[in-house]
């Protein structure tokens, strides 16, 4: 992350998507994977509450990080990472170690090709998945979220959909099947994505 500058303007935002779309490994890039990290930021009052939360395979906890902002940027869609980047490497800087990245928002899924989850990862060197609650773009064949007839996303389809896309060093395949693999029966979000949701709400 070393020389790696937020982008401060919507413009400068989708330069620096545009640079590292290009950067981005869609295909498995990992080792053995132990800890899997949520990370989610919720907003009140001004303030953007991030939480961090670390699990283990069994789904336990096994670390954890929170961090209160100043919002300095209002919502755009397709410009999340002026919003939440910052707060979410801030926070995700104060963790000792996880394997795997969950990002409550869009990877490769992305009319540039580049949302948070993308962002983070290649801002970062770690495998990241982008998990998003509601689609930005792309055209849904059955199971599959399609971009000019590149398959970019796939649909989990439980109690609400989930829109799962590639952020870095991991393939589509794969990052479906961790976030299968880490909900929990009868749940919608993967357990680090849920509990980070949770601790950012406290």
């Amino acid at each position: 992350m070393r020389g790696f500058r937020l982008p401060s303007t919507p413009e400068a935002a989708k330069r620096q998507q545009a640079e590292l779309a290009k950067k981005v490994v869609a295909s498995d890039d990992f080792g053995q994977m132990e800890l899997f990290c949520g990370v989610d930021v919720s907003y009140r009052q001004g303030v953007a509450h991030c939480a961090a939360v670390v699990v283990d395979r069994q789904l336990n906890v096994v670390e954890r990080a929170m961090t209160k902002s100043a919002v300095k940027q209002p919502y755009i869609p397709g410009l999340f990472v002026l919003r939440e980047a910052g707060p979410a490497l801030r926070t995700l800087k104060k963790l000792e170690r996880y394997d795997l990245l969950l990002v409550d928002g869009h990877g490769r899924l992305h009319p540039r090709r580049c949302g948070l989850a993308c962002y983070l990862g290649v801002a970062l060197d770690k495998p990241a998945i982008g998990v998003a609650k509601s689609l930005l773009c792309g055209t849904v064949k059955g199971d599959n979220v399609e971009i000019d007839g590149e398959v970019l996303g796939y649909v989990i389809q439980g109690r609400k959909k989930l829109y799962v896309s590639v952020g870095n060093r991991i393939s589509l395949e794969s990052a479906v099947l961790a976030v299968k693999g880490l909900t929990k029966k009868g749940e919608w979000l993967p357990e680090p994505l849920r509990l980070a949701d949770a601790y950012s709400r406290l």
